[in-house]
């Protein structure tokens, strides 16, 4: 066989293999008062495998396709294979021609209560409920996957926001904590509110503040600039429907830090009205909007 043949069939058989993320997991349980047990490393360990050599999809990435993400999580207490924790879950994506990475998730789990015992193998069915550790983590892994998706196309991760909700149909049956549709906000309300119309506002704005805004910025820094506060008005018509929704919490917890960064810098543009619009939808982050200097 000709070796240069080979070498290709090599590289894309690779490339083929590589999965969908490249995550970060770290387990905190100073809480507990015994940080040092094997078992927190040992569920450290095990979380970071099953999320970055499961295949989550039907897509070939590419090595530096993987999308950066990290789970968070925090031990309150536990008592044998019973643990309280929290979860924090970030992800970002990077910015075309730059060097720069963007944050695209963000969001603290405070309903996350599973049971784990050390060494016990972690697989994921689409069909059942198999454990919440594997349905939480497995959950924001398809949301994630959407919220990329929805920053490169419109409306793109409709796919994967539908594999959360069987996750989330799955695990209702199970009554723990964060999936019930009474307990607001949790994992339901989130998905829930990414597959509704009433919230499209959201997924408009992701699409145009990162593939018109972010990612033309290399090449025209000012119209990037202006499409960004343009991106802002979708979640206003949002808001005006539905006011102090949990999905303006989950966009804003991601990237207010950066709008005002973004509007601080850079050439000169009309963001007045924008900052107005800032301070209406979301008050909370009155100290960054605050910051913003025009």
């Amino acid at each position: 066989m000709n070796k240069l043949f080979l070498v290709i069939i090599l590289i894309v058989g690779l490339n083929g293999n590589a999965q969908e993320f490249n995550a970060t997991v770290a387990v905190n349980a100073e809480q507990t008062g015994n940080p040092n047990l094997q078992v927190f490393k040992t569920l450290e360990r095990s979380l970071t495998e099953f999320i970055n050599n499961t295949k989550w999809t039907a897509v070939d990435y590419r090595t530096e396709e993987r999308i950066n993400c990290s789970f968070f999580i925090t031990i309150s207490s536990y008592d044998n294979d019973a643990f309280s924790a929290t979860i924090q879950v970030q992800a970002s994506r990077p910015v075309y021609g730059s060097g720069y990475s963007t944050t695209i998730f963000n969001v603290n789990d405070k309903q996350f209560n599973f049971d784990y015992l050390e060494f016990q193998p972690l697989n994921y069915n689409p069909n059942s409920f198999e454990s919440n550790l594997i349905s939480v983590v497995a959950f924001y892994l398809y949301t994630i996957l959407g919220v990329d998706a929805d920053t490169f196309e419109l409306n793109s991760g409709t796919q994967y926001y539908q594999e959360a909700k069987n996750i989330v149909s799955n695990a209702q049956g199970s009554n723990t904590l964060g999936w019930a549709r009474e307990q607001d906000p949790n994992r339901f309300r989130l998905n829930d509110d990414l597959l509704s119309g009433t919230y499209e506002g959201y997924r408009k704005t992701m699409y145009t503040y990162h593939r018109e805004g972010l990612d033309v910025m290399h090449n025209n820094l000012k119209k990037g600039k202006e499409t960004i506060t343009e991106a802002m008005k979708p979640l206003q018509e949002m808001h005006n429907t539905r006011p102090n929704s949990y999905i303006m919490r989950v966009f804003f917890d991601a990237k207010a830090d950066e709008i005002s960064s973004i509007l601080s810098g850079g050439p000169s543009v009309n963001i007045a009205k924008t900052i107005e619009i800032l301070n209406r939808i979301a008050p909370t982050y009155a100290e960054n909007w605050k910051d913003i200097k025009f």
